[in-house]
């Protein structure tokens, strides 16, 4: 029963606008400052700070899981602020993420040559993903026989 579960709280997903997409979110974060919102996608680096855990987000659109999809399609990068300590060798580069909470506003913070405004999202759920692996697919005749 839990497989086909979203990976968020039912109470918590009662919290969030179901109209409120990812590109209007990363298009007019301002507008939704203190909003409960789901966002999810691949970390790219992850920080511990006295005030907590900052973990860098490159979004991505979610499946009816709540699981980061497999794809290039992205609004941008936001960051999950945790109030407590994440070890980044377990929240690390390449692992899907999603996270639950309020949109605190935007951060900006170096991106590159460039000051990049990243959405800030103050966690109150967080679930993480394992690497994503692919197994060949192996197809036999018979016994011990593939192609």
């Amino acid at each position: 029963m839990n497989g086909c579960a979203h990976v968020v709280s039912q109470s918590m997903l009662e919290q969030v606008d179901k109209e409120l997409s990812p590109a209007a979110l990363f298009k007019t974060p301002e507008q939704y400052t203190d909003k409960t919102v789901i966002l999810g996608g691949t970390i790219i680096s992850a920080k511990n700070t006295d005030q907590g855990a900052y973990v860098e987000v490159l979004q991505k659109p979610l499946d009816y899981r709540g699981r980061p999809q497999d794809t290039d399609i992205s609004y941008g990068r936001f960051i999950i602020y945790h109030q407590g300590y994440l070890d980044a060798a377990i929240y690390s580069t390449g692992k899907d993420i999603t996270a639950a909470g309020t949109l605190l506003g935007t951060m900006l913070r170096p991106l590159g040559e460039i000051q990049y405004p990243y959405l800030l999202i103050l966690a109150r759920e967080i679930h993480l993903f394992g690497l994503r692996t692919f197994l060949p697919i192996q197809f036999s005749i018979g016994i011990f026989s593939t192609f």
